[in-house]
């Protein structure tokens, strides 16, 4: 045969299928095929004959070398017949075999990837699963979901489904394979906690469009499917005022009437229930989980600065302890959340500034610290840009600082940048359109009210229009096409007033102020709202919660922290597997379709987040 292979040669292949010959030898092997040199096996597929070299193929696969094994066939057996396959696509498993790539596309790829499966060539399987992945979108998500639990590939189908989950609001817009969900299917979704939805009204928008596509059969299952929508007694009104406002409410009267009564019984029974049960826990027992959370992380409190970090619930409501003692306790540091990790960067502890940076894997709670930054950075500002962490000004124990660095990743190193105009500490920063803003601060003399653009493709700073006041502590966040600069410390007093800025016409305008004066306090934006976290009212640190809504130019008063800060930092954190643990604790669910059995659905078999 063509390659003599080594009993721990094949030992080696054997346990790991993936193993690649160097480039040459793979060129060598295939052009020895093209020429017809040494071949030793022929695979006929609908009367086209494709020949090939048998230890090639075993290398490649568990079921060629099963295929040759003398235990089957007589090991000088040379034509094999292949039933259930193209030409095409065996053509293109010997061509992997030999080459270890393959063109993939959207045309071919679930064909591919169930022939790959039917010759159990695992670098094939994954390859075809990766470019599946790739192509995921609201439009198609339901269909890869069904194709992959058909095809028992359980990862695509996982991910698929999760995929589903977080993005079913654009999914019924656009779907057409929701409108084809069996009813068992749209229960396994509707019932499911990590169900992404911003308020429940979406979920009844979405039962509506299911029953009304086929409304003859479908009408029967409304009293089952209406009390998947999570209801609470305080949502109840302004729901009912949604309800009517939908338009598969205009079918019939008929239809509208049945509908209307049905949702009147299940409010009166949430009423009973909720009769005897607080406010609080009411919430939690029916809130989905939500997509994103809110960290609020370190600060200062009681004269010392503190570890804790705390985790919003935007969906119940509730700030949940999940401090990492790990975390040495540290005020006015930045924080930012890149590929996965928590980055904690610089900061004091009441006695050192530090330039130190730790990464924290919220997923698997691990803690690692990574490359330093050039300089000592307390009262720190950071962004997040294009994969990159941006770390400006500061205050390093000595001087405020002009200076600013970038860190890259994958190559955990930090690079110096050009300075900015001016010395900032205090300040605040953030991205939009691919550039960053830096707001206010302090010199060491006074407090600021400029503000100056950074472009990375050239390495330049550019003095913006200046705030309409001076703002030390300040928080600067992009939101809803603006750049907005909130509260702050003008020398004299905190603040509760805002200001949005427009990179277009170069100026600044008032918004609404907020409820709380505050300075030093965290800032972000979740789930288009802006929200702003603890600091100091210019008597104490505060432990108050504020969200605005551009939309209505108004802010609203959200639970407190558990505890009292200021000089923290929050950011958001997207999509985790285990989201259950920095949430408040969910009750399980009472489910009809839970009762009946659902194994004709892809759905049933994937465990909950």
């Amino acid at each position: 045969s063509l390659l003599q292979s080594s009993s721990s040669t094949t030992s080696r292949l054997e346990k790991n299928m993936d193993n690649k010959f160097c480039a040459v030898d793979y060129n060598v092997l295939n052009e020895l095929r093209l020429e017809g040199s040494f071949l030793d096996v022929v695979f006929c597929v609908n009367g086209v004959e494709i020949p090939a070299h048998k230890n090639v193929l075993c290398c490649c696969s568990p079921y060629f070398r099963t295929l040759f094994s003398k235990r089957w066939n007589n090991k000088e057996k040379r034509f094999y017949n292949i039933p259930g396959v193209s030409p095409d696509m065996m053509e293109m498993i010997i061509t992997f075999a030999y080459t270890q790539t393959v063109q993939i596309t959207s045309n071919n790829v679930k064909q591919l990837l169930v022939v790959a499966d039917q010759f159990n060539i695992l670098g094939l399987i994954n390859l075809c699963r990766e470019f599946i992945e790739s192509q995921l979108s609201p439009v198609n998500c339901i269909g890869i979901c069904r194709f992959a639990y058909h095809y028992c590939c359980p990862n695509l189908c996982f991910k698929a489904f999760r995929f589903i989950m977080n993005e079913f609001e654009e999914l019924i817009k656009v779907s057409d394979e929701f409108l084809q969900l069996s009813f068992f299917e749209l229960c396994d979704i509707l019932e499911r906690d990590e169900l992404n939805v911003k308020n429940e009204s979406q979920v009844f928008h979405a039962v509506m469009k299911w029953i009304s596509h086929q409304p003859g059969p479908r009408m029967g299952f409304v009293s089952e499917l209406l009390p998947k929508v999570r209801l609470e007694m305080k949502d109840c009104g302004l729901f009912m005022q949604d309800v009517k406002k939908n338009e598969y409410m205009n079918y019939n009267e008929k239809y509208k009437y049945f509908i209307l009564r049905s949702l009147l019984k299940i409010i009166y029974d949430i009423s009973i229930n909720d009769s005897g049960m607080s406010q609080l826990d009411s919430s939690v027992t029916s809130s989905r989980l939500p997509f994103s959370i809110l960290l609020s992380i370190g600060g200062w409190r009681g004269g010392h600065p503190t570890n804790s970090i705390e985790a919003y619930d935007a969906r119940a409501k509730i700030w949940t302890d999940v401090t990492c003692e790990e975390e040495t306790p540290k005020a006015y540091l930045g924080t930012a959340y890149l590929k996965g990790y928590v980055y904690f960067i610089g900061g004091f502890d009441s006695v050192e500034y530090y330039n130190m940076v730790c990464r924290f894997d919220p997923v698997n709670r691990v803690w690692q610290e990574v490359a330093p930054m050039h300089c000592r950075r307390g009262y720190i500002s950071v962004v997040v840009l294009n994969n990159l962490i941006y770390a400006m000004g500061g205050f390093d124990g000595h001087n405020r600082l002009k200076t600013a660095e970038k860190y890259n990743a994958e190559t955990n190193q930090w690079t110096l940048l050009s300075s900015m105009n001016e010395r900032r500490s205090d300040a605040s920063a953030t991205t939009l359109y691919g550039k960053i803003y830096i707001c206010g601060g302090f010199n060491g003399h006074n407090c600021l009210f400029t503000a100056e653009v950074y472009e990375p493709a050239v390495d330049q700073w550019s003095m913006i229009a200046p705030m309409m006041i001076e703002r030390s502590g300040v928080g600067v966040i992009a939101y809803k096409d603006e750049v907005f600069a909130v509260g702050g410390f003008d020398g004299e007093n905190r603040l509760d007033t805002a200001e949005a800025y427009n990179p277009q016409t170069d100026t600044w305008r008032s918004v609404s102020s907020m409820i709380t004066p505050r300075s030093n306090f965290g800032i972000e934006t979740m789930e288009d709202f802006l929200y702003v976290v603890g600091g100091y009212d210019g008597l104490t640190t505060s432990s108050k919660v504020e969200s605005y809504n551009k939309e209505t130019n108004e802010w609203k008063e959200l639970p407190d922290m558990k505890l009292d800060r200021s000089a923290l930092s929050c950011c958001v954190l997207y999509g985790l597997p285990n989201v259950r643990e920095y949430v408040a604790r969910r009750q399980s669910q009472n489910s009809v379709s839970k009762l009946v059995e659902r194994q004709i659905s892809p759905f049933y078999s994937i465990p909950p987040v």
